[in-house]
């Protein structure tokens, strides 16, 4: 289990008990590379996974519903494009699609993408990351706190790696590790030398923010970095 240290700044999560929670990512995989470990530490959270491409590729699909019996989660896919132009999506598309396969209820707990993604780059990372925390502070979604996956990849030098001074992170037991290995390697059937494989992180880490009012305000931060890097 996480320790409760990871939860100082929001005393409305308590990692023993039984919660709610809401993973909202771009593609199938998404879910176990960047919070795999996390969810599969916490067997009582009552885990909902929002996949927002990938609903027509028969083979990603099924090895999604796969995946997500292994985590004991339930989830959805949507079909919005994720060609290999990355044309923008239509901001206000994109939020009805989260709103459609979302359910309508609160949620203790909402988990997504970074407003800079977890490497260097895609655009449907960054795209569902905006329109999530867009969502929340327009309280079309309902949660007491937010958390971003916290990962970066030195421009491309080195695999994703877990922030360590990001709001929470920990790292995997072997056993939690191995679990999400798997996941990866035989569940989808990523090649042992195929780039998501290589990557599976041992240690997850995630920014936290307490406050949906707060939440544009932390991704223009964000934002702003990148521009001005």
């Amino acid at each position: 289990m996480l320790n409760n240290e990871y939860f100082v700044k929001s005393e409305r999560i308590d990692p023993e008990k039984s919660i709610s929670v809401a993973l909202i990512v771009a593609h199938p995989d998404d879910e176990t590379l960047w919070a795999g470990g996390t969810i599969l530490s916490h067997p009582t959270w009552k885990c909902f996974i929002v996949c927002l491409t990938r609903k027509s590729d028969p083979e990603r699909s099924v090895k999604y519903y796969r995946a997500l019996q292994v985590l004991k989660a339930e989830g959805i896919m949507g079909d919005l494009d994720d060609g290999p132009d990355q044309k923008p999506l239509d901001p206000k598309e994109l939020e009805d699609a989260i709103l459609e396969l979302l359910p309508r209820k609160h949620f203790d707990l909402v988990i997504t993408h970074h407003p800079l993604g977890e490497y260097t780059r895609h655009a449907r990372h960054e795209e569902i990351s905006r329109a999530v925390m867009n969502l929340w502070n327009n309280q079309k979604i309902s949660a007491n706190v937010l958390w971003t996956f916290a990962y970066e990849d030195g421009h491309k030098t080195y695999f994703p790696q877990a922030v360590e001074n990001a709001s929470i992170f920990h790292t995997l037991s072997k056993e939690i590790w191995l679990k999400k290995y798997r996941i990866i390697a035989e569940t989808y059937g990523f090649d042992k030398k195929s780039w998501e494989v290589e990557t599976t992180p041992k240690s997850e880490a995630f920014w936290q923010v307490n406050d949906p009012c707060d939440a544009l305000t932390w991704l223009n931060q964000w934002t702003n970095n990148k521009n001005d890097a």
